[in-house]
């Protein structure tokens, strides 16, 4: 773990250079320059500084300057003051920056602390005329074309944040319920889903590029469950946060090309009510994870949104079950509401929900997160448990607002002779998931998994629009920068 920095003393003019290095070696014991955030958590006022980072923006007075320096470490970086407005001849929106100063309790309203500016270092120098982030609103389409500097907007570099924060909170949720990390192959020679929407993995100069190297088609998963349930058979409880890949050309803000899963599985379980409650507990704790640990960025999304603040206290209130109804409870929902809502789909038991459907319930009846379960067998995934009626199967699809399906999971069907009948009906390739169905002779338990669109995750708690603004380089059809 690393060790906080102690408090600096106050130092005479002097000392001022060996001060800042104490500071910039202390913080972390690495030698890695101090981040605003450190200074601004353990800075004392009068307290001398060397700060890095990046100008978002300066104005120059007559007889004073003023800049605001950002590193990333912040929502809203530090305001440094220079009282020789000819300090800031060389500042511009852009350039990198090392600052050194005094700090000092700020009498604004915005910030507790600001630097009283003694010397300045541009680094890296940015042209005012061609540099694209001024400082005024941009839009997110914007910011999509210049993607190699968006991470400095105030938006991106939240959303960033938080998903780093949230990624944290994901592992601690699993590690502290004993669950083993397994890291599944981004190759893989089947297809999860069965659906076919799979990018192939290819060699260049061949006769046969799609078999030549592995002697077998293979493509780039769009889920790492059945590689995960291979370890469920030996360690109980396991998950995964990778890299998933979906060649599906669909140009809505909720589809990417290129997107982060995580995914569980747990052995020794046969009700599917246990599974949902490990679902949510998994929402649940990751949102009360931010909450406590980025708030403020948290904040500069749910400020002025009301309806995403009483999501996210919905998210984190442990008094309030997520709300849980049946497939066939939602449809008869969907067709009660049907005249007045003006469903451009008609919602009819046997069919899958739309996005209308899925944005009704959660949005509107619900205004919250809403498991749907036990769907038809004949729209749902091989594998899937059948349930007792044998026209249904034990999953559940969770609803929310903004992204609308968020995770979906069911229990596994761990008979060998049943799952091997209906591997056989929908024409796998003769012999691809033996080993899958190898599973269920030797020691097969009752279990069930899930799984969950990070990016729409961090979708959900920032009521954006779009994923492509959540995930640091977005790929989708027809678009693949950098």
């Amino acid at each position: 773990m690393f060790r906080i920095a102690p408090r600096l003393r106050l130092v005479k003019p002097r000392q001022v250079c060996s001060s800042w290095r104490n500071l910039n070696t202390q913080g972390t014991g690495l030698g890695l320059p101090e981040t605003l955030r450190r200074v601004l958590d353990n800075g004392i006022s009068g307290q001398t500084v060397r700060v890095t980072g990046w100008i978002r923006s300066v104005r120059v007075q007559k007889r004073i300057a003023f800049a605001e320096v950002a590193d990333g470490s912040t929502l809203k970086g530090i305001q440094i003051i220079m009282d020789d407005p000819q300090m800031a001849n060389e500042l511009t929106t852009g350039c990198s920056v090392e600052i050194d100063g005094v700090l000092a309790d700020s009498p604004g309203r915005e910030q507790s602390k600001e630097i009283q500016v003694t010397a300045v270092n541009v680094l890296g120098r940015s042209d005012p005329e061609s540099y694209p982030l001024q400082k005024k609103r941009h839009t997110l389409e914007f910011l999509r074309e210049i993607g190699y500097l968006r991470p400095r907007s105030q938006t991106i570099a939240a959303v960033t944040r938080l998903r780093d924060h949230a990624e944290a909170g994901l592992h601690r949720f699993f590690h502290d319920n004993e669950f083993v990390r397994i890291h599944t192959p981004a190759l893989t020679s089947n297809d999860c889903e069965g659906g076919g929407e799979t990018f192939t993995a290819t060699t260049s100069g061949s006769d046969h590029p799609e078999t030549d190297f592995f002697g077998k088609k293979v493509n780039l998963t769009v889920s790492g469950q059945l590689h995960l349930e291979v370890f469920a058979g030996a360690f109980k409880r396991v998950y995964n946060f990778n890299q998933a890949f979906r060649a599906e050309p669909s140009q809505t803000g909720r589809h990417l090309s290129e997107f982060w899963m995580v995914e569980a599985e747990c052995a020794f379980v046969n009700d599917l009510s246990t599974l949902i409650n490990v679902e949510e507990e998994m929402v649940r704790s990751t949102t009360q994870y931010l909450v406590d640990k980025a708030g403020a960025d948290l904040g500069f999304f749910t400020q002025k949104n009301e309806p995403l603040t009483r999501l996210v206290q919905k998210l984190t209130d442990r008094h309030q079950q997520f709300a849980r109804i049946s497939y066939t409870e939602a449809i008869d929902i969907l067709q009660k509401a049907e005249e007045k809502a003006k469903f451009v789909y008609k919602p009819q038991w046997g069919n899958d929900l739309q996005s209308e459907h899925e944005r009704y319930l959660a949005t509107t009846h619900f205004a919250g997160p809403v498991f749907v379960t036990d769907y038809p067998a004949a729209i749902k995934s091989f594998y899937m448990m059948p349930n007792p009626d044998s026209r249904t199967v034990a999953c559940t699809d969770l609803l929310v607002p903004g992204p609308c399906e968020l995770a979906g999971g069911s229990l596994r069907e761990y008979d060998y002779n049943r799952l091997a009948k209906k591997v056989d009906e929908l024409g796998f390739e003769q012999g691809s998931l033996d080993w899958y169905l190898d599973l269920r002779k030797f020691g097969s338990t009752p279990h069930g998994g899930f799984g969950m669109g990070f990016e729409r995750y961090i979708q959900m708690v920032t009521g954006l629009e779009s994923v492509r603004d959540i995930i640091p380089f977005p790929r989708h059809a027809g678009r693949c920068q950098y």
